[in-house]
């Protein structure tokens, strides 16, 4: 297996100290990334890379970008550095409020739909201007984004984006990201104005598993060629249904449960972790 450790930036001297650590030899992937060959699972380097804001995973050596055919990943504070919702709930003055039940939809704490019909309610009369305004002047890609998304294409990768946000986001992104899918809710908008409710079946987190095994069976894949990228606890269910997860900057409750954490690096960690050195 692969021991990948992954900084901002790794200094020679932090290489040395995991080379003395693992027994073996760094191999480069970047100035921010390599890996070490190991036999099994080093606790106490695992110890070290924490204390000094390194992200470290163990890798099974199969686990490639060759041998990864979809990849889903989550919107909201995953792929985008934005909660979508709460940006738009800040055009009614309404951030603090939305917010708030966001952060506790996020960790767990209260069922993700009723979470989300009590914040749209909160957006009724909102003129949909609002929406394209969020989307040009707030919604910013993690860094890391494109790296990502370009390698994934250079292998031949399809990309499922799943959102308990809304189609008005999840589509633009996936035109203008060169996305294979996208999944997400509708908001109701009558006469210009949103309603305060969804249309259709909410997608929560059984929504999203549902999405991520609906595109993996359309491509006839197994499990075991699927990853999936989350952050909140609604990302659980379609972490479970991969055959591996990534933890991104995630809330706690995800990060235990999840395969693979990022917690220190941006989205170019996702290439790094199952890329192998030329």
């Amino acid at each position: 297996m692969r021991l990948v450790v992954q900084g901002q930036r790794l200094l020679p001297a932090q290489i040395t100290h995991l080379a003395r650590l693992t027994g073996g030899r760094a191999r480069l992937l970047s100035a921010q990334a390599c890996y070490f060959d190991v036999a099994a699972p080093l606790p106490q380097a695992a110890a070290w890379c924490e204390e000094n804001h390194l992200d470290c995973a163990c890798v099974p050596d199969a686990l490639t970008l060759d041998s990864i055919r979809l990849v889903v990943m989550d919107m909201d504070s995953t792929l985008i550095a934005i909660e979508c919702i709460d940006e738009i709930a800040d055009m009614l003055g309404l951030k603090p409020q939305v917010a708030a039940i966001t952060e506790s939809a996020m960790r767990g704490e209260i069922e993700f739909a009723e979470s989300l019909r009590r914040r749209v309610a909160l957006l009724a009369g909102l003129d949909e201007s609002a929406l394209q305004r969020v989307y040009d002047e707030r919604l910013r890609l993690n860094p890391g984004a494109e790296f990502m998304l370009a390698e994934l294409k250079k292998h031949r990768i399809k990309t499922l984006l799943v959102s308990g946000g809304f189609t008005f986001f999840t589509d633009r992104l996936k035109a203008r990201l060169g996305l294979d899918h996208a999944c997400a809710n509708t908001l109701e908008i009558v006469n210009g104005k949103l309603t305060g409710k969804v249309l259709g079946r909410i997608v929560d987190a059984q929504g999203k598993a549902d999405a991520l095994n609906r595109v993996r069976t359309e491509l006839g894949l197994s499990k075991d060629q699927v990853i999936a990228i989350g952050d909140g606890a609604n990302d659980l269910k379609m972490m479970t249904v991969a055959g591996a997860s990534i933890a991104y900057h995630a809330k706690p409750v995800v990060r235990t449960q999840a395969t693979f954490a990022l917690s220190h690096v941006g989205l170019e960690g996702v290439i790094h972790l199952f890329s192998r050195h030329k």
